[in-house]
């Protein structure tokens, strides 16, 4: 089988395509055969070496494909089944423990970046029906994060109003997920062609937040003054003042991204004055996961993709992605 293998410390030098023989599954494993991967931003981390990984660490957290092989012991999965991989395998349910997000795929343990994996059948979900290889490779991290911060710690309902920034995949997914639970939804961008895809989307008012630097009190005004329900918040140190003022009294801050950098001053009379809830979001469970993929089936959802590319440019995938003129996941097809 060909597979990627990262060189230490780093860098889209170091990614290498080798052949190694095919694993077979133990007792509680399953053999995948990997048809899709999607790259993330951690997974931009660890190629370039800002995340220290093991020599020869297969990288990327995003696989989907279909079983092949299972080991004793394995009920859940039958050969031939479309599964999607898990973030954190261990995270089956309720709050995260610091003994349930130790292992993650890529990082830990080898990932994805393989036209065959054999691991516990836990790292796997079921993918959607109707969902090619490509399609479900998307959910695993930016999908699954959207989920939560919006659903299952935001609690969101029809008639709210969620604010999204930019156009990053989670941005995507969380616009998608909010129409879906009937909220309204606005967006920000600073380009113009990326505002109009918001709006093709589903997006209900667009803000171009190079144009408006002062957008959380843009958001305000298009909800009348009173502040919106969510903010699906990515930027970090240099947007979450903004976002805390587009807030309604008793809002939500799904703080899920540090693009802007890893420190920031906060207005704390601002958040505890108005009572404003703010949940850090890091990916999710696993039966998150699957009330995701419910939801998805549903309401038919399609995840927005950009480009792909075969695994033996993996480099050049990765260039385009860290270019940030994407519209969608950047994914491999294997």
């Amino acid at each position: 089988m060909k597979l990627v293998r990262l060189r230490a410390p780093g860098g889209l030098d170091k990614l290498d395509l080798v052949e190694e023989d095919q694993p077979r599954p133990g007792p509680g494993e399953m053999l995948v055969r990997i048809r899709a991967c999607a790259l993330n931003m951690r997974d931009d981390f660890a190629v370039q070496g800002k995340v220290p990984l093991a020599d020869g660490r297969v990288p990327l957290s995003d696989g989907a494909g279909e079983v092949i092989a299972i080991g004793d012991g394995v009920d859940t999965f039958k050969p031939g089944d479309s599964v999607v991989s898990v973030f954190y395998p261990w995270w089956l349910a309720g709050d995260m423990r610091s003994d349930t997000s130790r292992d993650i795929p890529g990082d830990s343990f080898d990932g994805f970046a393989s036209e065959y994996v054999c691991m516990p059948a836990q790292a796997f979900a079921k993918a959607p029906a109707g969902y090619t290889h490509l399609e479900a490779a998307t959910l695993t991290c930016t999908g699954v994060t959207a989920w939560r911060g919006l659903v299952t710690c935001g609690k969101v309902k029809p008639g709210d109003t969620v604010l999204i920034l930019g156009t990053g995949s989670v941005s995507l997914f969380a616009l998608q997920f909010a129409k879906a639970a009937g909220a309204r939804v606005i967006a920000t961008s600073s380009d113009e062609e990326k505002l109009e895809k918001l709006r093709r989307l589903g997006a209900d008012s667009v803000i171009n937040y190079k144009a408006v630097p002062e957008w959380g009190g843009r958001a305000k005004e298009l909800t009348d003054g009173r502040g919106v329900d969510h903010v699906i918040e990515v930027g970090g140190p240099a947007t979450l003042a903004q976002s805390i003022t587009a807030c309604r009294t008793g809002g939500h801050i799904a703080l899920i991204g540090v693009l802007t950098g890893f420190a920031a001053e906060v207005s704390i009379p601002a958040l505890f004055s108005n009572q404003i809830r703010i949940s850090g979001i890091s990916i999710g469970s696993k039966a998150d996961q699957q009330e995701m993929i419910r939801a998805i089936e549903v309401n038919r959802l399609k995840p927005v993709i950009d480009s792909s590319f075969p695994l033996q440019d993996i480099a050049a995938a990765f260039r385009h992605y860290e270019a940030q003129r994407h519209f969608g996941k950047v994914c491999l097809e294997l």
